[in-house]
């Protein structure tokens, strides 16, 4: 039967993410070793026998931010349609591998750090400490003059929402059938997929967020027993048979 999935990618790694810093949303680039670690990160994980296969992505959703789209790009679906913010299409016929539409989503931009743009943690606990204020946990406080932990769950609710009276709820459960898409992609940041993962289990981020995600990793989100009303977060899958097969076959 059909267990439609949700894939959740975080943008490659950046001079920020690297060194700490919170980027909401300032614009910066991939360094050049997080364009090697994508590129290579949609070598091992996307293809017809792999764990995200292009043919089987019903939608495709990506932040506006500049970093999460050049991910999207260096992952290689092979999009039949050209990308939103490319003036050409830069896949070639025979390298076409999805009809999946890729859609720029506001609701999936980086958490709004506001005053805490562009500061580590270290930085906002020694300010903090100076003002007499106390710890700070952005799943409890949000970020002063950015958004609050309810701001977050309100976006990413549409979110989910969308991705399942669009893309799930016809097909979940259901006989698998050839040639119907269900699985949908995420290209987004660090914070706001974590908050995605949350929300997609119906918890409430003020509980805390135990999750981690690092620059150009990739998470897998579902469903227990083909239901709907079970969301669950995927630890780990089974390798496919046939592919398992033909590879000991090989030797």
């Amino acid at each position: 039967m059909t267990t439609p999935r949700v894939f959740i990618v975080r943008h490659g790694e950046t001079e920020w993410s690297l060194n700490g810093r919170h980027t909401g949303t300032t614009e910066l680039p991939l360094t050049a070793n997080g364009e090697k670690r994508i590129r290579a990160t949609g070598q091992a994980l996307v293809g017809d026998d792999r764990l995200i296969v292009p043919s089987q992505l019903a939608h495709i959703y990506v932040s506006p931010r500049k970093r999460a789209q050049r991910t999207l790009e260096l992952l290689n679906l092979g999009c039949r349609d050209k990308l939103p913010w490319q003036e050409q299409q830069q896949t070639k016929p025979l390298d076409i591998r999805t009809d999946a539409k890729v859609q720029i989503d506001e609701d999936i931009r980086e958490w709004d750090y506001g005053d805490y743009e562009g500061l580590t943690s270290a930085t906002i606990r020694e300010q903090r400490g100076k003002k007499g204020e106390g710890a700070w946990d952005i799943w409890r406080d949000g970020c002063p003059g950015g958004e609050s932990p309810a701001e977050i769950t309100k976006r990413l609710d549409r979110v989910i929402d969308d991705v399942r009276s669009r893309f799930h709820e016809e097909v979940i459960g259901k006989p698998k059938a050839d040639g119907v898409p269900s699985d949908v992609l995420l290209v987004a940041h660090g914070h706001i997929l974590r908050a995605f993962a949350m929300r997609w289990i119906k918890r409430e981020l003020t509980e805390g967020v135990s999750l981690l995600l690092d620059a150009g990793g990739v998470g897998t989100l579902s469903y227990e027993h083909h239901n709907i009303d079970e969301p669950a977060i995927l630890l780990g899958g089974a390798f496919m048979v046939d592919v398992a097969e033909t590879s000991g076959n090989d030797k």
